[in-house]
């Protein structure tokens, strides 16, 4: 019975993290550029289960044989395997500004932070007091050639990421890049992936890899509310199911306990 507690409290603790990432990615809903997340979660090995009564060794002219029949299976719990990030595509919402930028298909913008070089889908640029195209947390926004500074905002993007200026000059190209293993990449926070060894390094996309640049859109999240909310009320009867097998447990074990008490 004290392996039921196990089973049940490992249950909840499974639970309790899927309704963190869906929380998570019901908080970003209106985040743009947001990736949601999913738990996945996997089991203990389990162990065979055998017949007690007829336990033993028997002997005859091929050798030996065990008689205790295996009758099934126990299984010890759960646990959560992995949190992975969705890269499904968003729908694209329109913003007339010239500055919103988003990507058709797989890919990342580039942007310049204390910590380096990150990377991000949240294509809302603004104009920065020094002439330079910034996130709304102030990151710049690489460009193949470094920063990318204009003069004012009456600029153009081609699909392929190329700036021009309102009189038609070549400003710079946009960097963006792609990985290997795009999905082992690691979130930051504020919309901002890093890379890994897993992910393997940025390299600037090109051809069937780089992805349509729309100008003038934002990429809204790839979260779905009415399917989130679906799985957190399978999420809530799950944990409660799990709770109610530890309060069985404990009632029986209580029960137990003071029957072997009256014994003595």
């Amino acid at each position: 019975m004290i392996r039921g507690w196990y089973i049940g409290s490992s249950g909840m603790n499974a639970q309790q993290n899927r309704l963190d990432a869906i929380s998570n990615n019901l908080a970003n809903v209106d985040t743009a550029g947001y990736k949601k997340d999913i738990t996945v979660s996997k089991s203990f090995s389990e162990l065979l289960l055998r017949r007690t009564e007829a336990d033993g060794v028997y002997q005859n002219s091929f050798g030996s044989a065990d008689v205790a029949p295996i009758i099934g299976k126990l299984g010890l719990g759960v646990e959560t395997n992995e949190n992975f990030t969705d890269f499904e595509q968003g729908s694209f919402r329109s913003t007339n500004s010239n500055t919103d930028l988003a990507l058709s298909g797989n890919g990342f913008f580039a942007v310049q932070t204390p910590n380096g070089e990150r990377y991000t889908r949240n294509g809302n640029f603004l104009l920065g007091k020094e002439g330079l195209l910034v996130t709304k947390d102030g990151y710049p926004l690489m460009g193949e050639n470094g920063y990318i500074r204009i003069e004012d905002s009456n600029i153009t993007i081609n699909e392929d990421g190329m700036i021009y200026s309102k009189s038609g000059d070549f400003i710079d190209r946009v960097k963006v890049v792609r990985f290997d293993n795009e999905r082992y990449l690691k979130k930051m926070g504020n919309s901002l992936w890093t890379s890994n060894d897993i992910s393997g390094d940025a390299y600037i996309a090109e051809g069937n890899e780089r992805p349509k640049m729309m100008q003038g859109y934002m990429e809204t999240s790839n979260v779905n509310v009415v399917n989130e909310m679906v799985k957190m009320i399978e999420v809530n009867r799950a944990y409660e199911a799990n709770q109610k097998t530890i309060q069985s447990e404990d009632s029986m074990m209580s029960t137990l306990w003071n029957k072997v008490a009256l014994a003595r």
